[in-house]
């Protein structure tokens, strides 16, 4: 068995006869009434849900250079500046100096560790939040200190911890995949997905459009964006407008944010919408990771099936290849052209599906888990609720082939294959650490 199986290594349109047009001054203020009302709602739910959002207990700010985080961690001061330094030294003539936010998470180890292992300099921030099983992410935050990253922990909302990275290290690319993950969760806590997607990303832009020189971005949008589209595969011209959960509503926000951040300040902004990602490191809220929890302890397990019966299916995506997608976003992103907050000159803006382009039926998935695991599993099937899930989702990668030469060649059975190799080790089997 490989080390880095262990370390974290996507005719012309019907055009209708037009009716007789209404007096353009009388379509004109119709259509300015219109545009105002949905403005005006959607900001009123973005205050409401933000006024819902969990804050951060506040406190005095503390008289030294040197803050707290919670009871046991802390920033700021000489020996913190040191280790912040020393994570970002390249290895490599040609390195990047890259932040990645939400980096003890399942797509920013990986991410973290392929920068490090290639020669960037790369420093990581990370909430830790209680989403899901924390000591998963401090297992995480093991593999990142063993290959020489520095893991400041914090949130993305600390305007003076975020200000003060940039004060410390000049960074020229910023890679966000920070967020409140979760279709489902949202309906408990819609708050969070407000605070940490769409709060927190202005935030983190802010900060960004206003040091000099200003950073690339590649940042973490979501194939749930596309919604209820009926149209597949999805590409990246196809509409947004139509999100099936807040989740989607907060990406699509972002995307929308993203643009205006470009369009005003000049940021260098990639957006990559991923597609299911699957792996060793995953998340536990993931179906391909609790179904394997369940099969192996006799549990029942759900499946849901469409209104017609079919049964809902996945573009599954292995990490590496969403890994090899996330550094060709970095490689071939163009500088930013503002300075100081001030836009100088267009500047790039793109995004990108990054997918397998095969989607799979989740029974299948569970019929090669069964096979892996040697295990047969209890089901019960039921029809799709409406909590946020899509029937399917499917990537068209044109795009992300032909400029980021993106070409994912992991087939579900490999990926899973690693994935359960993986998990034995991880939760069946007692592990030194040395043997990380």
């Amino acid at each position: 068995m490989s080390r880095l199986d262990n370390i974290p290594s996507t005719p012309g349109k019907y055009k209708p006869e037009k009716p007789l047009a209404a007096p353009y001054s009388l379509r004109l203020l119709i259509h300015s009434k219109l545009l105002s009302f949905w403005c005006s709602l959607f900001f009123a739910l973005i205050i409401f849900f933000f006024l819902l959002s969990p804050l951060p207990p506040s406190s005095s700010p503390p008289s030294s250079s040197r803050r707290f985080l919670g009871n046991t961690s802390s920033w700021g001061g000489p020996h913190w500046e040191k280790q912040v330094r020393k994570s970002t030294r390249l290895s490599s003539n040609s390195g990047l100096t890259v932040l990645v936010t939400g980096a003890a998470g399942f797509v920013g180890t990986h991410v973290s560790v392929a920068l490090k292992r290639r020669g960037d300099g790369v420093l990581v921030l990370d909430n830790f939040n209680h989403y899901y099983d924390v000591n998963l992410k401090r297992e995480r935050q093991r593999v990142l200190d063993h290959v020489g990253v520095f893991v400041v922990e914090g949130d993305i909302n600390d305007v003076a911890l975020v200000k003060k990275l940039f004060d410390v290290v000049y960074f020229s690319h910023v890679v966000h995949l920070a967020a409140q993950a979760g279709v489902r969760y949202a309906m408990q806590n819609p708050g969070s997905y407000v605070h940490s997607n769409i709060a927190g990303f202005v935030n983190l832009l802010e900060i960004c459009k206003s040091a000099n020189p200003q950073p690339a971005i590649v940042w973490a949008s979501s194939s749930s964006v596309y919604g209820l589209n009926s149209k597949v595969p999805y590409s990246e011209k196809d509409r947004t407008d139509r999100p099936a959960s807040l989740y989607a509503a907060t990406k699509k926000a972002g995307d929308e944010i993203a643009h205006i951040y470009n369009h005003i300040y000049g940021l260098s902004i990639t957006g990559l919408r991923f597609f299911t990602v699957y792996g060793p490191w995953g998340r536990p809220d993931m179906a391909y990771f609790f179904f394997t929890r369940y099969i192996l302890k006799g549990k029942t397990i759900t499946l849901f099936e469409s209104p017609d019966r079919g049964s809902v299916s996945r573009d599954f995506t292995y990490i590496d290849d969403v890994v090899k997608g996330c550094l060709a976003a970095l490689d071939t992103a163009k500088k930013s052209t503002g300075s100081g907050g001030k836009k100088k000159g267009v500047a790039q803006l793109r995004v990108f599906n990054l997918g397998n382009t095969t989607p799979v039926p989740v029974s299948s998935l569970v019929t090669l888990l069964e096979k892996l695991l040697k295990v047969n599993a209890k089901k019960k099937v039921l029809p799709l609720p409406r909590n946020g899930d899509v029937e399917f989702t499917h990537a068209n990668i044109s795009l992300a082939q032909k400029e980021l030469g993106y070409k994912p060649s992991t087939d579900l059975e490999t990926g899973l294959r690693k994935f359960v190799r993986w998990y034995s080790s991880f939760y069946l089997k007692k592990k030194k650490k040395s043997d990380w």
